[in-house]
């Protein structure tokens, strides 16, 4: 059978089902409350429980019903079905003239046979009774559906108009996407262009299904693909949609998508597609590339987020054939501020949020980002840019980290070339040798740190090599954790001088048990990390040569060891004020309480930087991330904690095992 009698007969199938009338039963559950007239849930329902419902009637001239939650004793709008619009009348008007091509197309055999719908009825008619009944001005809708542009865009883009016009398009695409001339992609891109203003993206947010977005991203995607080429190419540009498709095949050059569009009023947003030319080697045949850009949907599939991340550019979809893995897209920048950082990311169209597997970061400016993103049928047609709210920048912040930096490395210097010249002097004894050990692995890890901190910055910055930024963050997050764990080593080497007195350990077997967890732990956490989380492209966070954390929190292979190292240390801490003070206390006149107190407080201003308990401030950096305040602390305790602690201790003889005793 000749598949466009198939097609037709699929349409009066349609037709048909949508012309019966559909009763469904409306149940409210035991908390929700109906309002009785206009704005009853406001003026009239008192709100007293929290999470109660109140679902209130539309208007007269509307149908549909408005819902409110109650929260804080007040009524807010949850959301607005509101509607004026008619979609499956207007729906019908485009489709039946379909069937009038498909009846006209194939002679009286096929027209005089098959079931006519109208006025909203079912019944049977004869060819040409739908034309009557429309009027002459359904010709047009034969061929680009542009009976039904009127009224959509004299209707208002509240959120129960907005679900309606999702729910035509997803049918329009569904059911009416064959042969999609270049008349209809235009009327299509001005109906969605129409719930697509910036002006009225607010309104999406009570729009009552919270995939609607995706729903049309999914709609338009399923449309534009089947759009056909005249003469080789096609651009069809409306304020804020644009679709352009190629036709290529392998003996072309790279083709590349360029869109500018109108974000609002006063910004504008730039895009590129690029299929590279090797990718076109692959084309066994000639075949077609069709585009779409999408300034405003960002912000309304934003919501969908589980995280505080938002779309910071276009979205950019795209339909490519099978045999091409990937492409390179270019997004500008909304918001272009140094510390807007980005993320490329991929739509996942099943799961319905922006991940961040298919797509690789292959270069960042202020104004830009580059993208290498593998398109799956099924799974991935749409791309955008995340930008994640980092902390703050400021002149003071970066002087201080700058200050800190430096002159940290000067004082790790100082002070291993002090325990060079006097180390003979100072290791004379069993335990001075194991502390003054671990002192000097503490300040050579610091030390590979920090410059180790300044190079991934300079690779990021300006080189932006994404192999050598996985290098530096591997090397970074390994140096970083043998800081931690040779400064756990010296805490249980303070617990193993104040409580094991008698217990002796020898220098051998200190040894390996102190290279065994000062670098043997970090050595295994690290290459566990970028084993596991390299290969999905989850390693690296967009923004620095840092450790990943939106998408798989392979940050936590740094944090979890870190903070619990500060808790064990700060138990050392507690122990040693409790043995130290314990023996003198309330034993002696007023003066030796007073220095047995200083004696203390000296103790814990020593082991405080010496055993990381600063780091511990970073808690608070992650519970704001946006405070200034905080991270300028943070900053200031970390900055100096090298040279207060070394300098306590690389410039002093007078310790046993790093604590003062009587």
């Amino acid at each position: 059978m000749d598949v466009r009698v198939i097609h037709c007969l699929l349409l009066w199938a349609a037709h048909f089902f949508l012309a019966v009338p559909h009763t469904i039963p409306r149940v409210l559950s035991n908390t929700s409350k109906t309002g009785d007239e206009q704005d009853a849930c406001i003026n009239l329902i008192p709100c007293q429980d929290n999470g109660a419902i109140c679902i209130q009637p539309c208007s007269p001239s509307f149908h549909g019903e408005t819902s409110f939650v109650c929260e804080d004793r007040k009524w807010q709008m949850l959301s607005d079905a509101c509607a004026n619009l008619d979609v499956q009348s207007l729906f019908q008007r485009i489709s039946q003239s379909e069937l009038l091509s498909c009846s006209g197309g194939h002679g009286g055999a096929a027209g005089e046979h098959l079931p006519f719908v109208g006025g909203g009825k079912p019944g049977h008619g004869k060819p040409g009774d739908g034309a009557k009944h429309f009027g002459a001005g359904n010709h047009s809708c034969q061929a680009d559906f542009s009976c039904i542009i009127p009224d959509i865009l004299s209707s208002p883009a509240i959120p129960g108009n907005i679900a309606d016009i999702v729910e035509l398009l997803k049918k329009i695409s569904l059911q009416l996407s064959e042969n999609v001339t270049r008349g209809k992609m235009q009327s299509y891109s001005r109906i969605a262009n129409h719930i697509l203003n910036s002006s009225i993206i607010s309104n999406w947010a009570f729009v009552k299904d919270r995939n609607a977005g995706s729903i049309l991203l999914d709609s338009v995607n399923l449309f534009a693909g089947k759009l056909l080429l005249r003469n080789g190419s096609e651009s069809i540009q409306e304020p804020f949609i644009a679709t352009k498709g190629y036709s290529i095949h392998r003996n072309t050059s790279a083709k590349s998508f360029d869109f500018s569009m109108e974000f609002n009023s006063t910004v504008n947003i730039t895009g590129q597609v690029v299929i590279p030319e090797d990718e076109l080697l692959r084309l066994p045949r000639a075949s077609k590339a069709i585009s779409v850009a999408l300034p405003t949907l960002g912000a309304i599939l934003e919501p969908n987020q589980p995280d505080p991340a938002f779309v910071n550019g276009l979205v950019l979809s795209v339909s490519l054939p099978e045999e091409l893995r990937s492409v390179v897209l270019t997004f500008g920048k909304l918001d272009r501020r140094e510390q807007a950082g980005a993320r490329c990311v991929g739509w996942h169209s099943l799961e319905r949020r922006w991940d961040a597997g298919p797509c690789a970061l292959r270069a960042l400016s202020a104004a830009a980002v580059v993208c290498q993103c593998a398109p799956r049928r099924r799974a991935y047609r749409s791309f955008s840019i995340l930008m994640a709210p980092g902390a703050p920048r400021s002149p003071l912040l970066a002087l201080l980290t700058r200050l800190g930096l430096g002159l940290s490395i000067l004082s790790l210097l100082l002070c291993l070339l002090i325990e060079a010249l006097v180390w003979r002097h100072v290791t004379k004894t069993q335990i001075t040798f194991m502390r003054h050990f671990c002192l000097v692995n503490i300040a050579a890890s610091l030390l590979v740190a920090d410059v180790l901190f300044i190079l991934a910055a300079i690779v990021h910055d300006t080189a932006l090599n994404y192999q050598l930024c996985v290098a530096a963050t591997f090397f970074l997050h390994f140096f970083y954790l043998a800081l931690f764990f040779w400064m756990f080593t010296l805490g249980l080497l303070i617990l193993y001088g104040l409580l094991l007195i008698f217990f002796k350990i020898t220098r051998s077997a200190f040894l390996a048990a102190a290279f065994s967890i000062g670098y043997g732990c970090p050595l295994v956490i690290s290459v566990l990390t970028v084993a596991i989380t390299e290969p999905k492209n989850g390693y690296l966070r967009s923004e620095a040569c840092w450790l990943n954390w939106y998408e798989t929190k392979a940050l936590l292979a740094f944090v979890v060891p870190a903070l619990s190292i500060i808790v064990m240390n700060l138990i050392v801490v507690v122990v040693v004020v409790v043995k130290t003070g314990r023996s003198s206390f309330g034993e002696g006149c007023k003066s030796q309480d007073l220095s047995s107190m200083i004696r203390v407080s000296k103790n814990v201003a020593l082991l405080t930087p010496l055993l990381g308990l600063t780091w511990g401030f970073g808690l608070a950096t992650i519970i704001d991330s946006r405070s200034l305040a905080f991270h300028v602390v943070f900053a200031l305790l970390n900055a100096f904690q090298t040279r207060e602690a070394l300098r306590m201790n690389c410039f002093s003889s007078r310790r046993t095992w790093g604590l003062e005793k009587s």
